[in-house]
């Protein structure tokens, strides 16, 4: 084998592990734009937007909202609350948002979740809102047919998902 011959494999094996090197950092940085960051207040509800972590609210950033409320047909009670859309204009520009956008809100805990058009949350009409359940925690709620019932709501909610 002459010297030519030996700088090439050399070469190409430099290109090989190299290329190996920046996929694996690439799939290692992929995977952590996927979880939310480990020092996230208690309580905290992180927002994904395409997969991408883009922020975390705690219910008392819902203070400065407006609350609004509604009562629900299956047994009357009042739920009164912060609606979704103005939890996500918080951090998410509404430019960014299309009417099929789908929003998914679930709960790790309870094994639930929903995931709703951007047109639907957006129209107040649907009051989907976050409402202070028993315990403390945040439940979702909403007048949308099929997602008006009790047992459809999603209640202890830990993780927004936006897919544009």
């Amino acid at each position: 084998m002459n010297q030519n011959k030996r700088i090439m494999i050399v070469v190409i094996i430099l290109f090989v592990v190299v290329g190996g090197i920046l996929g694996v950092d690439y799939l290692q940085r992929q995977a952590a734009a996927v979880e939310a960051p480990a020092d996230m207040p208690p309580g905290s509800i992180p927002i994904f937007m395409d997969g991408k972590f883009v922020a975390n609210f705690i219910p008392e950033d819902l203070d400065q909202m407006e609350m609004t409320s509604f009562v629900e047909a299956e047994e009357g009670k009042t739920e009164e609350g912060w609606l979704l859309k103005d939890v996500l204009l918080l951090y998410i520009k509404e430019s960014k948002l299309k009417p099929e956008s789908q929003i998914t809100v679930s709960s790790s805990s309870r094994e639930k979740d929903i995931t709703l058009k951007w047109a639907d949350v957006k129209n107040t009409d649907n009051m989907v809102l976050f409402d202070l359940s028993g315990r403390g925690t945040l439940k979702l709620v909403s007048r949308i047919p099929g997602f008006d019932i009790r047992d459809a709501w999603i209640q202890d909610t830990d993780k927004i998902e936006v897919m544009r």
